[in-house]
């Protein structure tokens, strides 16, 4: 499968229609070495939704790699920070702040230790629950109550949590992970179309 990985240099200014384009972000480490890394489910999320609608991210501005098109009738930006995962809001303050995006537009997408291996939940806002890229977001932000797609990487029974993120995804979760991802695109598109709380209604559940 064909990818447009956000990892080209070029320059860009916020387009006329500014204030009404979704901020899609996803959180990771730059470098290749990490780019199958638990840890980077996010941005893995972002080059498929990349593939999906003709989005070439060949932007770098912001200490992040972006590309902007439409999901589903909506202006988005898809976004992978190059701050590495604890300074994430770094890029994303200046970045929410050139293209006028309310905290309300924008859209996190995420690993979480403490869900089970490929299970999603989205919500609203609230805390970083220990994530140190969402802390990262909601002090450049200045507010918690941007929306988040959280994908379950599931815990170690045994081992240090930390190399068990920056790992990859072994043979036996590979296709688990595969199948989430897949779904993302269809959760984008109703969050973006409906709303962050009915799409909750219909994927949290799972």
């Amino acid at each position: 499968m064909k990818l447009f990985p956000c990892n080209k240099s070029a320059s860009g200014k916020a387009p006329a229609d500014a204030g009404r384009i979704w901020l899609i972000v996803g959180l990771g480490n730059p470098e290749k070495r990490h780019a199958g890394n638990r840890h980077n489910v996010g941005f893995q999320a972002i080059d498929l939704l990349a593939e999906r609608y003709n989005i070439r991210c060949s932007k770098r501005r912001y200490r992040a790699h972006y590309g902007e098109g439409k999901i589903g009738g909506q202006r988005v930006v898809l976004v992978k920070p190059q701050t590495y995962m604890n300074e994430s809001g770094v890029a994303v303050g200046p970045m929410s702040g050139a293209f006028r995006v309310r905290p309300d537009r924008i859209l996190v997408i995420h690993d979480d230790l403490d869900l089970p291996l490929g299970k999603i939940r989205l919500r609203p806002g609230g805390s970083g629950g220990g994530h140190r890229g969402i802390a990262s977001l909601i002090e450049h932000l200045g507010t918690p109550e941007f929306g988040r797609l959280r994908i379950g990487i599931g815990r170690p029974v045994h081992g240090d949590p930390v190399d068990y993120v920056l790992d990859d995804f072994d043979a036996e979760q590979a296709p688990e992970i595969a199948q989430t991802l897949a779904l993302v695109p269809e959760v984008v598109e109703v969050v973006l179309d409906e709303g962050i709380r009915p799409a909750m209604n219909r994927y949290n559940g799972g």
